[in-house]
């Protein structure tokens, strides 16, 4: 006899083929079950598409009635760009709704699971509930405060250097650890980078060998100082560039010419140091642009002004086994005063990277 554990964890295998397609909606899987047997299973394939309980039953292959239908996240009660799910769950004479755990958009929160334990429907809530939350931690932060989650990534040498005090840094890291950092990329809906980071490696920011799309790519220049012939304003995606300036450059000649080349240019309001306010752009990403998640790969400069004003969600180390000694320092010139002043970061999770190491954490609450 399968247990709702084993009908759940198939359901959160499902909810993760929508990774990168459905963003900034969540990433939700459905599965029907009637008498021990799945009869209908499907996902969010698409970002307005059909919801993952429409693309169950649409490929059901027997009367779905009596049923127990296994979705990580509560059926939505309100019409967005598709109808709701609660009332066809409903229509269809479901037995018993499982889900993982409750969606936390207030449009919902908990109408869903009413209007089916109305009509009769038993509800079990809270099945693999952890598992679900991490699933789409993206989309509730963001649902919640409107900003985006930030991921940062780091590769660095054992003694936490990212590159040499010349500032060479391809390539610290194992080719493997490259590919995963592309598939990190084809997840989130951003990449975002310095002005350093920029200028030192001039990126593409784009994934490789890897299935998935190109995210948007968030270039900060507070100056207005890179040259023009970088790839992310010249390439066939610079349509996806976002070049994030000062507003006291409002009158450099830079934007504009970028504008005429088909990049997006936002000024931004000046913080601390004399830098961006990065506090005040990730509220403009979230809110103005529905930029869900940010994926942070640089530098040490950028580093700082997250870990200063307490904005790294996640943070990824890939960790090389070299010494460099005298280089640049992965955190720029952050400085904890005091042990309990630190950063603090709770550890999801190690990986083996061909000859790297993985570490996956997340802020500490």
């Amino acid at each position: 006899m399968h247990t709702h554990e084993a009908f759940m964890e198939h359901t959160l295998r499902l909810a993760l083929r929508g990774t990168g397609k459905v963003s900034p909606n969540p990433r939700v899987g459905c599965t029907i079950v009637k008498e021990g047997r799945i009869i209908g299973e499907g996902w969010h394939r698409e970002f307005g598409g059909p919801h993952a309980e429409v693309d169950a039953f649409n490929r059901c292959t027997e009367d779905p009635t009596d049923a127990t239908v296994y979705v990580n996240l509560e059926p939505c009660a309100h019409i967005g760009k598709t109808p709701p799910c609660a009332p066809l769950l409903m229509g269809k004479s479901i037995k018993t709704v499982v889900i993982a755990m409750q969606d936390p958009n207030p449009l919902v929160a908990g109408k869903g699971i009413n209007q089916l334990r109305e009509a009769g429907i038993e509800v079990i809530e809270n099945i693999c509930q952890e598992e679900a939350f991490w699933l789409n931690r993206t989309f509730i932060k963001h649902i919640l405060t409107g900003m985006p989650y930030v991921i940062g990534k780091i590769a660095q040498s054992l003694d936490g250097c990212i590159a040499t005090a010349s500032g060479e840094s391809q390539w610290i890291t194992c080719e493997e650890s490259r590919h995963e950092v592309h598939r990190m990329r084809g997840e989130f809906d951003a990449v975002m980078i310095g002005r350093g980071t920029a200028e030192a490696d001039n990126p593409s920011l784009t994934i490789h060998s890897v299935p998935g799309r190109n995210p948007i790519r968030i270039i900060l220049d507070t100056h207005c100082s890179l040259p023009m012939t970088l790839n992310v304003f010249n390439d066939e995606y610079r349509g996806l560039t976002l070049y994030c300036h000062g507003d006291n450059c409002n009158q450099h000649e830079r934007p504009a010419q970028l504008k005429e080349l088909g990049v997006r240019t936002i000024p931004c309001s000046m913080g601390e140091h004399n830098h961006i306010d990065i506090s005040s752009l990730l509220i403009t990403l979230g809110r103005e642009f529905g930029i869900g998640s940010i994926l942070v790969e640089g530098g040490g400069i950028l580093m700082q002004e997250l870990m200063e004003h307490s904005l790294l969600d996640e943070l990824h180390l890939f960790i090389a086994p070299i010494m460099i000694g005298q280089g640049k320092k992965a955190a720029g010139a952050y400085t904890a005063s005091t042990l309990e002043e630190a950063y603090r970061l709770n550890c999801k999770g190690v990986l083996k990277s061909g000859d790297d190491i993985h570490v996956i954490t997340v802020k500490s609450s």
